[in-house]
């Protein structure tokens, strides 16, 4: 029996860039008394706070079986645990264990190549942005490019780049000014750049380290599987996967796992 059940986030648990539905919730909460539960994708911390945990708790979810979620950020670059008992949730009582930033000098370069291609190519739509928002943000240990920023509404980032051919032609861009970087798409309208080998595959193998496991114990859930998606490198790995066209695909097998096990 599996021992690891990892997902990917947008599309996989959720609709992009919003909360995971109750009743992916309540499933969810459900298998953390199976189940280490490790969501691994290129987002901030923060965003796991509001998409994850927030909703975890909302269904239930106790200090103890929150200690069965572990948070790998930004593709697996940081790592979060919660450490704290009792009968309460404490928000502040998520521990980053680790953490692989990207060098200050090479932020600047990767922010400077991503708007510089964007424009070029006529990708750049600092116009269509909500107040406050930001097209490229800084992750600590990547950066990323999200074409019309992060609150935009769900239509219309489906509807930017859905055969992501726009994200693809800033790709090659950016490859021909800065290669030495690692650079995947992701979510609908994102592209998350990195040192070389920090992708999926870094954070996978950390997550092995972290909850003394191999790749057998696990079961990963991802949409972005084909070549030259931020889900390949766990496929590649040889990690048992699902591919999934969006969170109700993942609802229904999680269903049928959990009514094994339960």
């Amino acid at each position: 029996m599996k021992k690891v059940l990892a997902f990917d986030v947008d599309q996989t648990l959720n609709i992009a860039k919003t909360p995971i539905p109750s009743e992916m919730a309540e499933i969810l909460r459900k298998c953390l008394g199976n189940f280490e539960i490790c969501p691994i994708s290129g987002q901030k911390f923060e965003q796991f706070l509001i998409q994850i945990v927030d909703p975890l708790v909302a269904a239930g979810a106790t200090p103890s079986e929150l200690g069965h979620l572990h948070l790998f950020v930004a593709q697996g670059t940081q790592y979060y645990k919660y450490t704290a008992g009792g009968d309460a949730y404490d928000p502040k009582s998520w521990r980053q264990v680790y953490n692989y930033p990207l060098k200050e000098e090479d932020v600047v370069k990767i922010t400077t190549v991503l708007k510089e291609s964007a424009r070029e190519l006529g990708y750049w739509e600092e116009d269509r942005l909500l107040e406050g928002d930001q097209i490229i943000e800084n992750r600590m240990s990547q950066v990323t490019f999200s074409a019309l920023g992060q609150t935009m509404g769900t239509s219309e980032k489906y509807d930017w780049d859905p055969d992501m051919k726009k994200r693809e032609a800033i790709v090659a861009k950016c490859r021909e000014k800065l290669p030495d970087f690692l650079y995947e798409i992701g979510g609908t309208t994102s592209i998350n750049v990195a040192a070389p080998g920090m992708n999926k595959e870094f954070g996978m193998k950390h997550l092995f380290e972290e909850l003394k496991v191999n790749k057998n114990d696990v079961l990963y859930f991802g949409d972005m599987t084909q070549p030259g998606g931020n889900d390949y490198p766990v496929v590649q790995m040889g990690v048992e996967t699902i591919t999934v066209r969006s969170h109700e695909d993942t609802l229904y097998a999680l269903r049928g796992i959990v009514g094994v096990v339960a």
